[in-house]
């Protein structure tokens, strides 16, 4: 008989079986091991080769053009989201239908549309544009795409936004306006705070998606990370064009990712997970 003060022992680990989905889902992973082995390896065999050496300086421009046009944007949607939220909460018949269309028709139509109306179709009101003094505004690519981008992020921006601020307590409320706070000052100072904390994952999710979808810039004749391969491959018809834009766009998904991580991390350090 073991006596009281002898440890106990775990029992054995249970050998889980090999069924089906966990062989193929082995087999799917090596199978990725392996295209990630040999994506390493062709790119360390051409990363002194004659098209990059030629090519990277330009990969490096449209790299740094990527990150202006994605973080303009995001800046003007942010902005943009916060009266475009609160007019979708509001009781307001008129402010919520109009934000609700606003809304409804930015995630409702695909970016590149979005893109195509405001850069082509500012032309077929060129005579109005230019009486108004705009015209300046429309004939450039690079503002009609920090402008149409800003429109499409503001309004899924305010969506996530809404959600965050209907998910406060309605306590925090009723709790500030007892102690005589005026609503804007409750909304700026004790709501909003809180909202963001709680929007924090899906603002990076849209940040993520904006860089992505900033691809769609190289169509309208901006030489982003796109643009700038596309011109690369026009001139030199080699696939790795597109390999090392790939890998950029990876590089820089991944690096945001990390950063966001670490910023909501800092700013949810006193929260208990």
């Amino acid at each position: 008989m073991a006596s009281p003060a002898s440890p106990t022992l775990p029992p054995p680990p249970v050998a889980r079986p090999w069924s089906k989905s966990r062989i193929v889902g082995h087999v799917l992973m090596a199978l990725w091991i392996v295209a990630g082995a040999a994506l390493l390896y062709y790119l360390s065999l051409n990363v002194v080769s004659p098209f990059f050496l030629k090519y990277w300086p330009k990969y490096i421009d449209g790299f740094i053009v990527t990150i202006k046009i994605v973080g303009l944007s995001l800046l003007i949607g942010a902005a943009l989201s916060i009266p475009i939220a609160v007019a979708r909460s509001s009781k307001n018949p008129i402010l919520n239908g109009l934000s609700y269309s606003y809304v409804y028709f930015f995630r409702g139509t695909p970016l590149l549309a979005q893109t195509f109306l405001i850069y082509y179709g500012a032309g077929s009101f060129r005579d109005a544009l230019d009486d108004i003094g705009l015209w300046w505004f429309f004939r450039d690519a690079t503002y009609c795409v920090i402008f149409a981008f800003s429109l499409n992020t503001s309004a899924y921006q305010a969506e996530i936004l809404r959600g965050a601020i209907e998910n406060v307590p309605k306590g925090q409320w009723e709790g500030a306006e007892a102690l005589g706070l005026s609503r804007p000052v409750i909304f700026f100072k004790i709501i909003l705070p809180q909202a963001l904390m709680v929007a924090l994952r899906p603002y990076g999710n849209e940040i993520i998606l904006m860089i992505k979808g900033s691809a769609i810039a190289a169509i309208v004749t901006i030489y982003d990370i796109m643009g700038e391969t596309r011109r690369a491959y026009s001139r030199s018809y080699d696939f790795q064009a597109y390999i090392w834009a790939a890998v950029l766009y990876l590089f820089l998904v991944e690096m945001l990712r990390r950063l966001w991580d670490k910023f909501e991390a800092r700013l949810t350090r006193h929260l208990i997970r």
